[in-house]
């Protein structure tokens, strides 16, 4: 049995020709033949609805107004009538016309030219109909060529009823019902698919017609508008969110992309567009987005640039200084850059550690692959450890479904800098070691090892050496890492250096906040002067803070070496004597670093020790750095 559903309603005559010819549309469609009356055809169609419903007359007119299914009429042609008219001739003289709705035109043009005499009446009702057969009869017509009512009623009144349709007429209402059957389920596949796509989109969307009725709402849309879509339809879009009318856009035909509204607690980007067929405006479409949701999106996406932004910016070339010192450190950078071991890094804050170490990854073969770096200072222990390996979906409270890639392997292929690795604590020393023995990192909460193609950089300003003798770092892995080491001397070593630093901060500095750096020209020999006696402790990360303090402030600098007291004034004051507190928070961080020497670098055991928690000690570490 085909899945397309047509339902004829006939009665009397028409009921025969429906039932002679429904047999053989049954590879096409099931054809199912209602003789019932009109409320109980209605009744019946709305129980179980069609795909399409056949009807002629009256009948067909009243169900086309009580249904929502297509109805097709059974229409009459010319050749229809001329062929009843001719049966009707050869058994009377007399012969009346009967139609539904108005006599065709062709038909009273037709009698005039021929002067049938054929008397033409029309009738939109059963009473109609009565009223017209009596009328007929009282006119002494002997044949009523008439739809299929009023031929029995002509019938029941002692005159010939000839039925109006024919079996052609009644074959091309129910192909123009399968045609219209079959159009109707590719534009409700169209339809389900269309509505599956809205169904999926985060995004709102609802469509309107011309009377800015909503005749398409997505779930999205619905929930942004807080009703089911069911209520929804229907109604106007102005009524249901004022403040998201498409008035204006069926009224001028034109885009109006982003604007921001605020609809009950939302705030919405909510984008207009006018719907446009063949030309012709038939409504218009509103999108909407929860600017909550954009902001989201907008932090995953930088989240997961991340990585592939924090490539390596800086070349060996951007070490700046001729001092015997940096040419002999850029030297032996070159000479790491060949090779393929992990290299530590030594010297104080603000040295250049970390711009030395992309140095050596960009005159590498891996310059073209990613460099990751990471502080190891700045988390705790707890997160540096996920920030390093990543964890799986579960792995502990709050991990990200479906797990997360560790920075070694954001890293893979490249190389990853470990900043502060002095900082690292035991625990992660030990599967720091086995990374670099292995070449092999297991995520938090997952037991199958990842191989890993990394090259190491590490970098400190502390004494390595030192925390290994008193435990605080891991004899085995100081010695993984320092295979090749390089050392940057302070600022105060190579003070030689400092008008070329001075010079290159000064045109980096001006071209990036975009000010002048001619004001300082003027106190240039107080600079070099002062600067030269300085001792530097924050080394070229103090002086690059100072020369845009000094650019941002230029105007100032005509009150000369005065003005220089006033914008720098660490240049001009001695280092003052400790306080009291300061001199207690040294003896503390001493005994500090002595228990936990004696504790053979065991935290926990130290922490026992001091009557303090992890937390606690890992705050004091951080304060001696």
């Amino acid at each position: 049995m085909s899945e397309t559903r047509i339902v004829a309603v006939g009665f009397h005559r028409l009921k025969g020709l429906l039932q002679a010819l429904a047999p053989m549309y049954k590879a096409v469609a099931d054809v199912e033949v209602l003789d019932k009356g009109f409320d109980e055809a209605v009744a019946e169609l709305r129980a179980r609805p069609a795909d399409v419903v056949v009807a002629a007359g009256s009948n067909g007119a009243f169900l086309r107004q009580q249904l929502d299914v297509p109805v097709v009429l059974v229409k009459v042609g010319g050749f229809d009538v001329m062929r009843a008219l001719g049966r009707a001739r050869g058994v009377a003289t007399r012969i009346a016309l009967v139609t539904y709705g108005d006599v065709p035109d062709e038909v009273q043009q037709f009698d005039r030219l021929f002067g049938l005499g054929i008397v033409q009446r029309a009738y939109t009702t059963e009473e109609d109909a009565r009223d017209v057969v009596r009328e007929l009869k009282a006119l002494g017509t002997e044949a009523v060529v008439a739809p299929g009512l009023v031929a029995d009623l002509a019938d029941e009144a002692g005159m010939v009823g000839v039925f109006l349709y024919s079996q052609d007429a009644v074959r091309e209402a129910l192909d123009d019902a399968i045609e219209m059957a079959r159009i109707g389920r590719i534009e409700l596949a169209k339809r389900e698919r269309l509505n599956t796509v809205l169904g999926q989109l985060t995004d709102g969307v609802v469509a309107v017609d011309l009377k800015e009725c909503i005749d398409t709402v997505n779930p999205a849309m619905a929930k942004f508008l807080g009703a089911p879509a069911e209520a929804l339809l229907g109604r106007p879009l102005s009524e249901v969110a004022p403040e998201l009318s498409l008035r204006h856009t069926l009224r001028d035909a034109r885009d109006e992309p982003e604007q921001i509204h605020r609809h009950g607690n939302r705030t919405l980007v909510a984008s207009r567009m006018p719907i446009l067929e063949q030309g012709r405006l038939t409504g218009a479409v509103l999108t909407c987005q929860d600017a909550v949701s954009i902001h989201r999106v907008d932090r995953h996406l930088r989240a997961r640039q991340a990585p592939r932004e924090a490539q390596a910016r800086y070349e060996l070339g951007h070490l700046i200084g001729t001092s015997a010192a940096v040419v002999s450190a850029k030297a032996r950078a070159e000479h790491c850059a060949r090779s393929q071991a992990t290299v530590l890094i030594t010297g104080e804050s603000g040295t250049g550690k970390e711009l030395l170490a992309q140095g050596i990854h960009n005159a590498g073969s891996r310059r073209r692959q990613p460099f990751v770096a990471i502080n190891c200072a700045a988390f705790p222990e707890s997160l540096l450890e996920g920030e390093l390996f990543g964890h799986e979906e579960g792995a502990f409270t709050g991990a990200r479904r479906g797990g997360r890639a560790g920075l070694f392997e954001a890293a893979h292929t490249g190389t990853i800098f470990l900043d502060e690795v002095g900082e690292m604590p035991v625990s992660l020393q030990t599967r720091l070691l086995r990374v670099l023995q292995e070449r092999e990192i297991v995520r938090i909460g997952a037991t199958e090892p990842i191989p890993i193609d990394v090259r190491v950089i590490a970098a400190t300003h502390r004494d390595l050496k030192a925390q290994v003798a008193g435990g605080g770092f891991r004899n085995d892995l100081y010695y993984r890492l320092n295979i090749l080491g390089l050392s940057l001397p302070p600022l105060r070593e190579r003070l030689q250096d400092l008008p070329l630093l001075f010079a290159h901060l000064l045109d980096k500095v001006s071209s990036r906040v975009g000010l002048s750096p001619a004001p300082l020209e003027a106190v240039w020999p107080d600079l070099l002067a002062l600067g030269g006696a300085y001792g530097w402790p924050g080394n070229v990360r103090e002086l690059e803070n100072i020369v845009e303090r000094l650019v941002v402030h230029g105007s100032e600098l005509s009150g000369g070496r005065e003005a220089l007291r006033a914008l720098v004034p660490e240049w001009f004051e001695s280092a003052p004597a400790p306080s009291l507190s300061d001199q207690r928070r040294a003896a503390d961080l001493r005994h500090v670093h002595e228990v936990l020497a004696a504790c053979g670098g065991d935290r926990t055991l130290a922490c026992e020790r001091l009557g303090i928690s992890r937390t606690t000690l890992w705050r004091r570490l951080q304060e001696d750095s």
